[in-house]
């Protein structure tokens, strides 16, 4: 409008009386377009006053300017405090450090069973927590890991937890290959992590020595799962399905989970491939001392039996229950150092010295599965180096654990046998289809 008011007044030859009457106009019809009879309808039912408003939605509309401001957004009026969690920390140093008293720290300790399992928080872990103006700790967050977190909130002078679990997005994934020199480097080849490798290697343990079976020209193929949240891969999940060609003989593996919830896996005639017990405890670089009646100790310098198998490993590596049990003793035990004894049914008990540490929660009365990392290789008590010393029992009488007979898992039930047939035929079949077009295209 203003442009054209400048133009009126530019033009040389125009009447003074023509430009007052084009002014009237040109303000009229400005008038009329910013109040309409609908707007004036509307504006009745409202019971508003004219405003600029409808002047600047109508300049928005046009096209001339953007300046229309913004709405007002609700203040957010939580601010969360980011921590990361130090090596040599704990609950106690993490409130000290952040100004939190000793009585807040004893409330929300107190708090629960949540609350108390905190103590085997570790570096890197992440902490988020909100105080008030009077520096009371008002909401506790704790990233448990990728999928897990958990929130305490003071409400009604009390702790109150709760816990958000998301799920990942499941997709199967098919990998293939041709060993030449071993395993792990075929698949290293193929894009198969090494946790995927391991799975596959533990799968078959029983079938297969993969020291001295593995030949060059041996064959695998497996199906499994990956984990993603948001579009991103966060890690992955089991092996579904596997063959594996070994000297020319074929070798299947199926995951079935029974009406129990429980998973095991199966050859396609329902027999477990999986021992009650695993052979060995640890990934282990060599056996430093064998089971013998008699050996030197090389501390005490003494003769005297040794009950058991030292596998020499690095400092940390995992040790895994060699079977499900429940743990009768887990603590520091003379000699043997940090140790960890699980009893297994009635007559199998197995015992693991030397610990470094235990794994969270371990304890005794606690149950474990097969394979679940019990602690960390070490050298406590009287050993000159790292490795972890195993030994197992039948009926309190020590083996031999390298030659002991180790009784197999049950197969599948009879109960179960139908709806495994129909399972595991299903994914088998999945499995040579995916293999048999990944030939086609490598031999169109």
């Amino acid at each position: 409008m203003n442009k054209r008011l400048d133009s009126l007044h530019r033009a040389k030859h125009f009447p003074r009386r023509h430009l007052t009457l084009a002014v009237a106009v040109v303000l009229s019809l400005a008038f009329a377009s910013l109040w309409s009879p609908s707007q004036q309808l509307s504006a009745k039912r409202q019971n508003l006053s004219l405003t600029l408003k409808p002047s600047l939605e109508l300049t928005k509309q046009t096209g001339e300017t953007d300046d229309t401001p913004a709405l007002p957004q609700p203040a957010n009026t939580e601010h969360w405090e980011e921590i990361t969690v130090r090596k040599g920390d704990s609950l106690s140093s993490i409130f000290s450090r952040n100004q939190l008293s000793a009585s807040e720290l004893y409330k929300f300790a107190n708090s629960g069973k949540q609350a108390a399992d905190l103590k085997y928080i570790k570096p890197g872990d992440q902490i988020e927590l909100i105080r008030s103006s009077d520096n009371k700790l008002v909401k506790f967050k704790y990233h448990k890991s990728t999928l897990v977190t958990q929130l305490w909130q003071y409400q009604d002078k009390q702790f109150k937890f709760s816990e958000l679990v998301r799920k990942p997005e499941i997709k199967i994934t098919f990998r293939e290959s041709t060993i030449k020199q071993s395993l792990y480097l075929s698949s290293q080849k193929a894009a198969i992590s090494d946790n995927i490798t391991m799975q596959l290697a533990d799968i078959f343990a029983w079938e297969i020595d993969f020291i001295q079976d593995i030949r060059a020209g041996d064959q695998f193929s497996l199906t499994y799962e990956e984990k993603y949240l948001d579009g991103e891969k966060i890690g992955e999940g089991r092996i579904l399905a596997a063959r594996f060609v070994n000297r020319g003989e074929e070798h299947f593996a199926v995951l079935y989970t029974d009406n129990k919830g429980r998973s095991n896996y199966y050859n396609p005639e329902g027999k477990s491939l999986k021992k009650a017990f695993t052979r060995y405890p640890v990934d282990f670089t060599r056996i430093s001392s064998r089971f013998t009646r008699a050996r030197k100790h090389p501390i005490l310098h003494k003769i005297r039996a040794h009950n058991g198998v030292d596998y020499a490993a690095s400092y940390g590596t995992p040790i895994k229950a060699t079977s499900d049990g429940k743990i009768t003793f887990a603590g520091k035990k003379g000699g043997y150092g940090n140790t960890v004894v699980i009893q297994h049914r009635v007559k199998y008990t197995t015992l693991y010295a030397h610990m470094k540490h235990f794994s969270r929660g371990i304890r005794a009365g606690k149950k474990v599965k097969q394979g679940q990392i019990i602690g960390y290789v070490g050298s406590s008590g009287l050993a000159t180096g790292p490795h972890l010393h195993y030994e197992f029992r039948v009926h309190n009488v020590h083996r031999d654990p390298l030659k002991v007979k180790l009784p197999h898992a049950l197969p599948i039930t009879a109960s179960e046998k139908s709806n495994f047939k129909k399972q595991s035929s299903a994914v088998l079949a999945q499995l040579a289809k995916l293999q048999n077009a990944s030939t086609f295209a490598l031999n169109p």
